[in-house]
């Protein structure tokens, strides 16, 4: 990847006015130049206020919002279902860029986690089943032995979709785009609703 598309100037007139339009064409950059784009950072919090993050997959983003699965039951799950709000953010080292996103969080329909297990792979959905994610378990042995298990027993069968499992739909309330500069001089800006269906947008200081 050159410098200069590395340091490439970032101007509020090239800007779409709409922060979901502008995620769209950096995405689709970022699908020419980075190996994972869709992996982003997901913190979430406590009641009190205790953060956390962790690396997911983003798998849907638009308007009604962004999209990652997980276990309901894992800690980032029981945090959300306490403190339904998230904080995301892609970085697209390749690229020089950044985009942060917060919002509100809701589950995704049982349906549209239902459509979306079907085209991940078998051994996929195994180790999904086979895992009770964030908690302790004796050794990688019993992980396996479970997965084994669950391949006997759903030989012939298709594999089951528990409650306990689906996706979390972050539905933004700001965008920040980042863009590298040198000498720590970069361009950022935020989005924000403006109250009238539409977005402000402003300049912020790197």
């Amino acid at each position: 990847m050159s410098e200069a598309l590395h340091e490439r100037p970032l101007r509020e007139e090239d800007l779409d006015p709409d922060p979901f339009r502008q995620f769209a064409a950096w995405y689709a950059e970022a699908g020419e130049a980075v190996r994972i784009p869709e992996a982003m950072a997901v913190a979430t919090a406590t009641p009190d206020g205790s953060p956390s993050v962790r690396m997911v997959l983003l798998k849907q983003h638009g308007e009604d919002g962004f999209v990652f699965f997980t276990n309901y039951e894992s800690r980032k799950g029981e945090e959300l279902a306490a403190n339904a709000r998230a904080a995301l953010l892609f970085y697209w080292d390749p690229l020089g860029r950044q985009v942060r996103i917060e919002g509100p969080v809701e589950r995704t329909t049982a349906e549209e986690t239902l459509e979306y297990v079907r085209t991940r792979p078998r051994g996929s959905r195994l180790s999904a089943l086979a895992s009770p994610q964030s908690r302790p378990v004796a050794g990688r042995e019993e992980l396996e032995e479970r997965v084994a298990s669950l391949t006997e027993q759903y030989s012939d069968t298709d594999l089951p979709v528990t409650e306990n499992w689906g996706g979390f739909r972050v539905m933004p309330k700001l965008f920040e785009f980042w863009q590298n500069r040198s000498d720590r001089l970069h361009d950022r800006f935020i989005y924000r609703p403006d109250g009238a269906g539409g977005w402000t947008i402003e300049r912020l200081a790197p």
